[in-house]
């Protein structure tokens, strides 16, 4: 699950508004909406950290790293276990070719929005 997804469906088991949520964190309501909706693509990590403390979860859960989570994608851990057998210059070249990949997924989703 995405992170603002997330924050999402952390706030509504709370049962918690945006306001509530705003003013645990120290940010505005608007700013809380837009990460939920995926409006604000970088937050800061204090906005994370304050996230993640309030929600009592790890920041590497809210982020969407821990792949021990129920959620977890099981394919990813698999890839994410194989990974550990490779030596570091291995794990570069693996690094670089995904963020390759996304770089070319979002100047595809530039090019399609222009």
């Amino acid at each position: 699950m995405a992170f603002g997804p997330r924050i999402a469906e952390l706030r509504r088991n709370a049962k918690e508004s945006l306001q509530d949520v705003a003013n645990a964190v120290g940010v505005t309501k608007t700013h809380i909406w837009d990460l939920e909706r995926g409006r604000s693509a970088n937050p800061s990590l204090t906005v994370i950290e304050g996230l993640a403390n309030h929600f009592k979860v790890s920041v590497a859960f809210l982020v969407g790293e821990d792949i021990e989570a129920g959620d977890a994608d099981p394919e990813l851990a698999r890839m994410f276990r194989l990974a550990g057998q490779l030596e570091d210059h291995e794990r570069l070249a693996v690094d670089d070719m995904i963020q390759s990949y996304i770089r070319r997924r979002k100047e595809r989703e530039q090019q399609r929005r222009a």
